[in-house]
């Protein structure tokens, strides 16, 4: 029996993307290059030249596919620590260098389906647990929860992406309590 093709090229695609999140968080992203990905999975650069045509969109698929995924934050019954902790979690995601290397270079090429990709999902967590606040009286009826969302991961991403100061848990913490005075009052 031959050997199976698709599985081969599940195999070395997997093997591609691996490599390529290893190289980057070793190397950066300016030092990496195609031939060094070719070389650590075990692959021809022309294979990797058939499903990628440079080293950002290949990034790209590796982090969708490698990227972080945190954990899930189950809800404690306190709203302002449950907050904290989603938020504690996607400063740990983008204190992660692999993360850094390759959303900087994303967001340089203007990839805007990456905020949907990797972004999005955190975004999602704290709207539903805005909308159970909502239902239990802890937040006012009136606030449209997409926009706290936003008020809460904007500072974060902001300091992140420019640099202007560390990303700490004080500053999390100095966040959510500046933002649910304005969703309770």
């Amino acid at each position: 029996m031959p050997p199976d093709a698709a599985r081969r090229s599940d195999r070395s695609r997997r093997a591609i993307l691996v490599a390529a999140m290893e190289l980057v968080e070793a190397l950066g992203y300016s030092k990496l290059t195609i031939e060094a990905v070719a070389a650590r999975a075990g692959v021809g650069k022309q294979t990797i030249y058939r499903w990628w045509p440079s080293k950002g969109p290949l990034l790209f698929d590796a982090f969708v596919e490698l990227g972080p995924v945190g954990p899930d934050v189950l809800p404690s019954g306190d709203l302002a620590t449950d907050l904290k902790r989603e938020l504690r979690v996607a400063v740990a995601e983008l204190a992660e260098r692999r993360f850094d290397q390759v959303c900087r270079v994303l967001v340089h090429e203007a990839r805007t389906d990456l905020v949907t990709l990797l972004l999005m999902p955190r975004r999602v967590e704290l709207e539903e647990r805005l909308l159970a606040a909502q239902r239990s009286g802890e937040v006012r009826v009136d606030v449209d929860v997409s926009a706290a969302a936003e008020l809460l991961l904007g500072p974060v991403y902001q300091r992140w992406l420019l640099r202007t100061a560390p990303l700490t848990g004080d500053f999390v913490d100095a966040v959510v309590d500046l933002v649910l005075r304005a969703l309770r009052g």
